[in-house]
């Protein structure tokens, strides 16, 4: 037995998945807007957040195994995504680290 939904169900559970994510966004500003000051302990939390949602959206597309262990070390986005943490590592300059991981991709993916 198969259901079809209509338009008009499909749209409903988009409005409300995206009105409950807009509640819990905004109950963090909301809270925290309430609060006198933030601890110390919190905000020296709170810096490390962006670099790691970067490295959670990142690090699956270049450690995605392949199917043989040769196929993954091989794999031009590993090999970017290395080089790339070395630049930025020693330079802790986002421009150089694109720039650099981009190139290692193409050379890497152009060589193999």
């Amino acid at each position: 037995m198969t259901t079809t939904y209509g338009p008009l169900a499909v749209w409903g559970v988009i409005a409300v998945v995206g009105l409950c994510t807009f509640l819990i966004r905004y109950s963090f500003i909301y809270l925290l807007g309430r609060v006198d000051g933030v601890p110390p302990r919190v905000e020296r939390g709170l810096r490390y957040v962006p670099a790691a949602v970067l490295a959670a959206l990142v690090a699956p597309s270049f450690l995605d195994p392949g199917p043989t262990v040769t196929a993954t070390l091989l794999d031009p986005r590993l090999s970017a995504g290395v080089v790339a943490a070395g630049v930025a590592w020693v330079t802790e300059n986002m421009f150089a680290t694109l720039a650099v991981g981009m190139l290692t991709f193409w050379a890497v993916g152009a060589v193999l």
